[in-house]
């Protein structure tokens, strides 16, 4: 994967990690908006290559009356004036193979759930539409099983194939990370590092996900340390009323600070190579 190919990156001259950032879920424009300026302004200042997340839709809820989203097309409407807006690229996440051409329409990056990575026509009608597809770890999943998920993607003549690890559960309440795959992860294609779903705490008795974001941190710079190639996060000015994921989301006001320390650890990990 070439992170260049990416339309509107930017700062990929720079030597740093790249950034994909943003709310879990599109809960309406004035939020998308405030969430992309703030995090443009500070990757811009610290030279990292920024993809603004947001997923358009929810369909792996825990329960039925969860919060899914606002409307298909209105949430994609929304994550295309986040790209002209600001010029960055954006990445959402596809559930089902009638989204793939749909969502491609709006955004630079098809991300397939964890849950889903190992579904073939998922990914065959993802990397088909000539996308940079980001493939995300089954939690059930090998770091070694991914590279089968990855040729499927360059089966499709699609180079573009991003692997980000979002942890391995363990028993059935917390997610691990384990570092060891990364290195293996990277034979295969660059490797992000999910910092706020490692964090997860799935399978609560309430059916509301948690989650320990005062780990975020500690991950992250672990990751950087570990050599991935980028970091996924998802962040909210507001965690506590978030419509998804609240309990394991990054604080937007902390988003600054945490960057700056990544950026100074990965100078240090680049001098070393």
């Amino acid at each position: 994967m070439e992170l260049n190919k990416i339309p509107q990156i930017k700062h990929t001259d720079k030597s740093n990690f790249f950034l994909l950032a943003g709310p879990c879920a599109i809960e309406g424009e004035d939020m998308a908006l405030k969430i992309a300026e703030r995090v443009v302004s500070v990757t811009d200042k610290l030279h990292i290559p920024y993809v603004f997340k947001g997923s358009f839709k929810k369909a792996n809820r825990s329960r039925i009356d969860s919060f899914t989203g606002i409307g298909d097309e209105k949430a994609l409407k929304i994550l295309r004036k986040v790209s002209e807006t600001f010029n960055v690229p954006t990445i959402t996440d596809i559930h089902e193979v009638n989204d793939a051409t749909m969502a491609a329409e709006y955004v630079d990056i098809l991300q397939i759930p964890a849950f889903l990575v190992r579904q073939t026509d998922l990914v065959v009608a993802a990397a088909s539409t000539g996308k940079t597809i980001n493939l995300k770890k089954g939690q059930f999943m090998s770091p070694e099983s991914m590279k089968h998920a990855v040729q499927k993607v360059l089966d499709c003549n699609n180079e573009q194939a991003i692997i980000t690890d979002r942890g391995t559960m363990f028993g059935y309440q917390d997610m691990i990370v384990d570092f060891r795959g990364i290195p293996t992860m990277k034979q295969y294609a660059p490797v992000v590092l999910d910092v706020t779903h490692s964090l997860q705490q799935p399978n609560q008795s309430s059916g509301v996900t948690g989650g320990r974001p005062e780990l975020i941190g500690t991950i992250a710079k672990a990751g950087i340390a570990a050599g991935v190639d980028g970091l996924f996060m998802e962040t909210h000015f507001d965690p506590a009323n978030a419509k998804s994921d609240g309990a394991n989301m990054l604080h937007l006001d902390y988003i600054e600070k945490l960057l700056t320390h990544l950026t100074e650890i990965r100078q240090i990990i680049y001098k070393q190579k």
